[in-house]
């Protein structure tokens, strides 16, 4: 069996990931009509994660082969590839504009199959490297279950917000499975990185802040999404060595 090759801790690293994604996802399900501030802690992390997490990895992995200029170039273009994509999905008959409710919770889900795919590439190379890029992930996958389900139910049902919940907690086993086959390297996972930057910094400051201002005007919507930002710092900078 294929799976039998892989070194079980990243398999299991892959599968804590799920269940904490999901765990977030469900908790967001059953406290978002108790906290009507989620959705601008849900703005302040995808924020957090594009400024902290993917944009400095990118950096670090892709300066020495592109420059650190033509990297936020590339960040410059993930926000404007997403920014058409879902303007021109708006901009589509009614009967196809509906993918558009989807787009922003795909988006999360392939950044949980990165999630895997760096857990499963840097197992390949070191186990101690894969913990390290293991205890990254798994502390802001909690963040991630509650990104779905708060971007998912802006325009989806229930059912269909726990779809996505279900497939951004699967995601990341996937790419485990997957990075242990294959190996990008750092030259063709820093552009990656700097492409889902730009579409977070997009989805954050262009979707999800404007809509939890407009929900809510009081100062506690702008502190709720300055906390969410700081939990994303703190916690990566808990997970560094």
């Amino acid at each position: 069996m294929v799976i039998a090759f892989f070194p079980s801790g990243a398999l299991a690293v892959g599968l804590a990931a799920s269940m904490v994604t999901y765990l977030g996802g469900v908790t967001t399900f059953r406290l978002r009509h108790r906290l009507p501030l989620i959705p601008a802690l849900a703005a302040g992390i995808v924020v957090g994660v594009a400024l902290f997490d993917l944009l400095p990895e990118a950096i670090e992995l892709g300066a020495a082969y592109y420059g650190s200029q033509l990297l936020f170039a590339v960040v410059a273009v993930g926000m404007i590839v997403y920014m058409a994509m879902d303007r021109g999905l708006e901009a589509l008959p009614s009967r196809y504009a509906v993918a558009r409710r989807h787009l922003a919770p795909a988006s999360l889900t392939l950044h949980s199959l990165m999630d895997g795919l760096g857990i499963g590439i840097t197992f390949h190379l070191s186990s101690a490297a894969g913990v390290i890029m293991a205890i990254g992930v798994l502390t802001h996958d909690l963040a991630d279950g509650m990104n779905t389900v708060t971007l998912s139910l802006a325009a989806n049902s229930s059912l269909v917000t726990h779809r996505w919940l279900v497939a951004n907690s699967v995601a990341p086993v996937v790419g485990v499975v997957a990075g242990m086959g294959i190996d990008i390297g750092d030259r063709g996972l820093a552009p990656l990185l700097a492409l889902f930057g730009g579409a977070f910094l997009y989805i954050g400051a262009c979707q999800l802040i404007p809509r939890g201002l407009a929900a809510n005007r009081s100062p506690s919507t702008a502190i709720a999404i300055a906390l969410g930002m700081a939990f994303i710092y703190a916690v990566l900078r808990c997970a560094q060595p």
